[in-house]
């Protein structure tokens, strides 16, 4: 059963920022600071029930602060997709207007949380970009730059789509765009190609798509969540989403 660790009234801004974690204790509170700091807008935390008890340092902000909020999935089933879809049903049932998703290891910068609200004023999804002009990635390695470029155009070419950062996972939703994406059949996948398949299902959708440029930062504490596992997920749930247009 999850456990759900909100005020009795949770929005205290048009805004919130999900952020998935698991096992990210050194970064959870520097991150939800961040955020705080540079937006106005609430923080939920959904945390897949981390051994290294990340979801207990964040109810220590939101025992103290009505915008930092934390759900705890208790014996569901784990994944980047189940996760973010927790914390979008309870966005969209708080009546928050816009959904943020970033990462909890400041790969996605918070600094660049006001353009993204400043740009979905005029479309349906913001994606922060790092392959648009302006966008750039710091710190990695040539062999995980070409992984991550050709996973992208790989992407793009078989699924028809027109968003240059396909994998990109730093977006911004209209409540009600993101809506009637949650309402359509399940997604696909639960791993690294959640953010594909929803990117996917934007644009054949008609929505608006904004892609504005960003700078993505390596990570600095804790390890990354990327394996083989997931990048093959990710290719086999590319062709899934072909043969189902």
């Amino acid at each position: 059963m999850n456990m759900l660790h909100v005020t009795q009234d949770p929005r205290t801004h048009e805004a919130v920022v999900v952020i998935p974690t698991y096992c990210e204790k050194d970064n959870v509170i520097p991150i939800i600071k961040a955020v705080l700091a540079s937006a106005p807008c609430d923080v939920l935390v959904v945390d897949d029930d981390s051994p290294d008890l990340t979801a207990e340092e964040a109810r220590k902000l939101s025992d103290t602060d009505p915008r930092v909020h934390v759900l705890i999935r208790k014996n569901c089933k784990p994944g980047l997709g189940p996760s973010y879809l927790e914390g979008f049903g309870f966005a969209l049932r708080s009546g928050y207007r816009y959904v943020i998703q970033m990462d909890a290891d400041f790969s996605h910068p918070p600094a660049f949380l006001p353009a993204m609200l400043a740009a979905v004023q005029h479309a349906d999804l913001v994606i922060g970009s790092r392959y648009v002009d302006g966008g750039e990635v710091d710190d990695w390695a040539w062999t995980r730059r070409l992984l991550s470029r050709a996973g992208s155009l790989y992407a793009q070419r078989m699924l028809d789509l027109n968003i240059r950062d396909v994998t990109g996972g730093f977006k911004c939703w209209r409540s009600d765009a993101l809506a009637s994406i949650c309402r359509a059949t399940p997604p696909l996948s639960w791993g690294f190609a959640f953010q594909i398949e929803m990117n996917t299902r934007a644009q054949r959708g008609g929505m608006r798509i904004k892609e504005i440029p960003i700078r993505f930062a390596a990570r600095e504490r804790g390890s990354s969540k990327m394996s083989v596992k997931i990048f093959l997920e990710g290719l086999s749930c590319v062709w899934r989403m072909r043969c189902s247009r």
